[in-house]
């Protein structure tokens, strides 16, 4: 008698079954994982930010009014920034620099490129050095 050995339809089934359960709760937890990292990243640009800011200041007595003056392609001792986050995009964010009077003061943003995909909170720093989270207004 010849023994047929495999598996059987219902067992492949519940194999499957199995499986989209588990990816079921994997992914979101892999989703809300990605959007700390991104936020985490977010924060630890606009540190860099704010010392590229100091930087720029002590050796040109203003501050930048824009990222991309913080980045200098030409003159390595001019990049105070690295290339992405001079383009203005980084790690989900879009990052600005603005300012009113380079000689006092500046501020710096971070918006997330796709609210609640790439991100949820937003961010910005001034010339006091200090992190807020712009939807609470608290210090991060």
């Amino acid at each position: 008698m010849k023994k047929n050995s495999g598996f059987t339809l219902i067992e492949l089934m519940i194999v499957v079954a199995i499986i989209a359960v588990i990816a079921a709760i994997a992914i979101p937890n892999l989703l809300r994982s990605r959007i700390s990292a991104n936020e985490s990243a977010a924060i630890g640009a606009l540190r860099t930010l704010a010392s590229a800011q100091t930087q720029y200041h002590a050796a040109n007595y203003a501050y930048a009014s824009a990222i991309g003056d913080l980045h200098d392609a030409a003159d390595i001792a001019a990049q105070y920034v690295d290339a992405n986050l001079a383009s203005g995009t980084k790690s989900g964010y879009i990052f600005s620099v603005a300012s009113t009077d380079v000689n006092v003061d500046w501020s710096a943003t971070a918006e997330p490129v796709v609210s609640g995909s790439s991100g949820v909170r937003s961010f910005s720093v001034d010339q006091s050095g200090v992190i807020l989270d712009t939807g609470t207004g608290l210090p991060i």
